[in-house]
């Protein structure tokens, strides 16, 4: 069986964290005996075909370099918004992208299309599955799905790529709620991505005294309601590493400054995963403060390190932490009751370890790469069966 990949986000380069997961699940389809190629955005310094972990890669250019700013840093829809160039850098990449993959598809073949994020991938995957006659499989990862529920006038684009798939697949059982709820459609399959589990594991050595938190930062993400949970901590001791960056960063130091903790933290920016590992290794607890999170791979990394997770009972995280048993859940959205949980976890006699030792064989269960390809394999076949002939 062969696969062809649409992706606006995939690895630039090897430990490169944007849709390091679709890299991943594209490997482990190899144990189920599907080879896959991907089609994704030219970013500076990479070649047009390249090949990744023995994955074909071809890469399409959209605009003029300096306009070409839409993938991979996670802002495409704010950018869109915002800026008339940004709109016209998007036309061109939906046009470049449908080229590409036109092109792919006639040296490559494949039996089934599969777009990461309904837009902008999905939409180019209905054309290209039109033209081709292949079945395409949607997956929705979470920004996808905002993107449908806050902009009134993409949800006709929405309702017409899920019922142009074959199937539609998302990460977490609350997306897929959300999903369906945008549209009147069924709901989707549950098909969360795997997590590296060869790179992210324990090494028994938390520091007692500093917190992580992981992601991007911007409002969604809320890295400011930690700020304001960290500085009701009243042991001083206790400070915080954030890695990634954002179009947020300069706002949150001056905010971390004017709440007296700025000695407390500590911005690394971005990190390629294999350092990214030492830092869940060292922490004592990850902090997950986002709400309404499509599903949280950080939190299930951090899990494979048996670092204790806490997170707010939001969104895709009841996927991955169960209260009390593999993490701690906050019921409130609320600085406050943020600070409160990480103090009780902080408190504990174990500081947490058997949450992290019960979170670490739960993920392996239910996020390693040859569970997850199993998953996928099964429902490229069924997509294949019920097409039409």
């Amino acid at each position: 069986m062969k696969v062809l990949f649409l992706t606006h986000s995939y690895p630039r380069e090897i430990g490169d964290a944007p849709g390091s997961f679709v890299l991943r699940l594209a490997a482990a389809l190899r144990g189920e005996g599907v080879e896959t190629s991907v089609v994704a955005p030219a970013a500076p310094g990479l070649s047009e075909h390249e090949t990744f972990d023995s994955i074909p890669v071809e890469r399409f250019r959209y605009a003029p370099r300096r306009y070409e700013t839409l993938a991979y840093a996670g802002t495409m829809a704010s950018q869109v918004q915002a800026s008339w160039s940004a709109r016209v850098a998007l036309l061109g990449f939906l046009g470049a992208e449908f080229r590409s993959a036109v092109r792919a598809r006639r040296a490559f073949e494949p039996d089934v299309i599969h777009a990461h994020w309904w837009f902008p991938n999905g939409l180019v995957g209905t054309w290209l599955g039109r033209m081709a006659h292949k079945p395409l499989v949607t997956t929705l990862h979470g920004s996808d799905v905002r993107l449908a529920r806050t902009v009134a006038f993409s949800r006709p684009a929405f309702r017409h790529v899920m019922q142009q798939s074959a199937a539609v697949t998302a990460v977490s059982r609350w997306l897929a709620a959300e999903a369906a709820e945008v549209v009147s459609a069924p709901a989707p399959l549950v098909a969360p991505m795997p997590v590296a589990t060869d790179l992210f594991s324990p090494n028994g050595k938390h520091r007692g005294h500093r917190l992580l938190f992981v992601g991007r930062l911007n409002k969604q993400k809320g890295v400011e309601i930690l700020l304001h949970a960290l500085s009701r901590i009243p042991d001083t001791s206790i400070g915080l590493d954030v890695v990634g960056d954002g179009e947020d960063r300069e706002t949150l130091v001056e905010l971390a400054n004017a709440l007296g903790i700025g000695d407390r933290v500590t911005w690394h920016g971005a990190l390629p995963q294999p350092q990214l590992a030492d830092f869940y290794r060292g922490a004592a607890a990850l902090v997950v403060p986002s709400a309404e999170e499509g599903l949280g791979l950080v939190a299930v990394e951090a899990q494979l390190c048996e670092t204790p997770v806490v997170a707010f009972e939001s969104g895709g995280l009841p996927d991955i932490v169960q209260h009390d048993r593999t993490g701690i859940l906050v019921h409130d959205v609320d600085a406050g009751a943020l600070a409160a949980a990480l103090v009780s976890l902080l408190e504990r006699e174990d500081r947490g370890a058997s949450l992290g030792a019960a979170a670490r064989l739960r993920a392996l269960a239910t996020f390693a790469p040859e569970s997850v390809a199993r998953r996928y394999a099964e429902i490229y076949r069924t997509a294949i069966a019920n097409s039409p002939r």
